[in-house]
């Protein structure tokens, strides 16, 4: 499907909203998926190369969706709740990789991924 018309489909469903800085669940939830994308992302960039690039292309779509659907006055929201998902995930993948404790690398890693994959889902392919 054409750039275009996938944010054009995704703001259609995201339902632009004419309220000055009201943003919608829709809007949080992608902003939730750029931050924790954006950590996965990082993470590959260390120890899994070649994958970066495929979140990536993830990141940039989910951010032109965000851009394109959100209201005027937000922007400070949004990047608030990016930058606590960015957090998040990125505490999740530290205890993959770091934890002295196999379950709790196990359990981690299972979360990361789940919310990850939550995420890919949202991207219109």
């Amino acid at each position: 499907m054409a750039r275009g018309l996938e944010i054009f489909l995704a703001v259609l469903a995201l339902g632009a909203t004419s309220v000055p800085g009201a943003a919608g669940p829709l809007l949080r939830d992608f902003a939730v998926c750029a931050g924790r994308l954006s950590a996965v992302m990082e993470d590959q960039w260390m120890f899994d190369g070649p994958a970066s690039e495929r979140t990536q292309a993830e990141l940039h779509a989910v951010v032109a969706v965000i851009e394109a659907s959100m209201p005027e006055g937000a922007s400070t929201q949004v990047m608030a709740w990016r930058i606590d998902a960015k957090v998040a995930q990125r505490t999740l993948l530290a205890q993959v990789r770091f934890a002295a404790d196999r379950r709790l690398s196990q359990t981690a890693a299972a979360r990361a991924e789940a919310l990850a994959a939550h995420c890919q889902a949202m991207i219109l392919s």
